[in-house]
């Protein structure tokens, strides 16, 4: 990525994780959630990872990254990692060493789904399936494990991130532990219940991937933060 698309490597990785369905946050929490994210990622010159597609958590991500104060800051590098099976109008994807024009408007009664243009770059997991997510989940943390190996002076970001986010009463933070290399954060806004145990992978790991809960989102991430909140250390 860094060589064939020129992209600078990331001082942090914000992965974030939630609900591939189209759900609402009430507009002070989508604000807060937006204003967060773009400067978590414009300071510390962060990655964003999610789905990529046009709807459910991406969407929202894509919404923030559309409602920008200004063009002319910081370029955010957000990354999408969507199943191939899944995608809208593939055909229009297909090429080597081409420029594709991709039509993002799906078709409302497909089951299938188009890709968020506000996402800067895309990488496809293909294993065969269609209609099915899963299957991109392996890339994703293989990526994120990558870069978490890759050798930078990171600490002040990933301690401003962590501070930033507990400034918002609506956040509850695991508070990890950090790994060398670019530091990996998860982020998690409503979900299903395919979230919790990425979030179980992601505070087992050694080291431990911090995990942010957006509380009031719905769904895994008030289930997760109402876990924590009630088991503290000693869950």
């Amino acid at each position: 990525m860094v060589n064939e698309w020129q992209m600078e490597l990331p001082k942090l990785v914000i992965s974030v994780h939630g609900g591939t369905e189209n759900f609402k946050l009430p507009s002070k929490v989508k604000q807060v959630f937006s204003k967060g994210l773009v400067k978590a990622a414009e300071t510390t010159g962060a990655w964003i990872i999610t789905e990529g597609i046009n709807s459910g958590v991406s969407r929202h991500v894509g919404d923030a990254l559309k409602g920008r104060a200004s063009p002319y800051l910081r370029k955010i590098c957000a990354v999408g990692i969507p199943p191939w099976g899944i995608i809208e109008n593939q055909r229009d994807l297909i090429g080597k060493d081409v420029v594709c024009l991709y039509q993002t408007l799906g078709n409302p009664l497909s089951k299938l789904s188009t890709l968020n243009n506000m996402h800067s770059h895309f990488l496809m997991a293909d294993d065969g399936t269609v209609g099915k997510y899963g299957n991109e989940m392996m890339l994703r943390r293989n990526l994120e494990k990558y870069l978490s190996h890759q050798k930078i002076h990171t600490s002040r970001y990933y301690e401003y991130f962590l501070l930033r986010t507990r400034l918002y009463k609506s956040f509850v933070c695991f508070e990890t532990g950090m790994g060398q290399g670019v530091p990996v954060v998860g982020l998690v806004v409503e979900g299903d219940a395919n979230v919790i145990p990425m979030v179980w992978e992601y505070v087992r790991t050694s080291p431990p991937v911090p995990v942010v809960v957006y509380e009031g989102t719905g769904r895994a991430a008030d289930i997760l933060a109402f876990t924590h909140k009630h088991t503290g250390d000693t869950g």
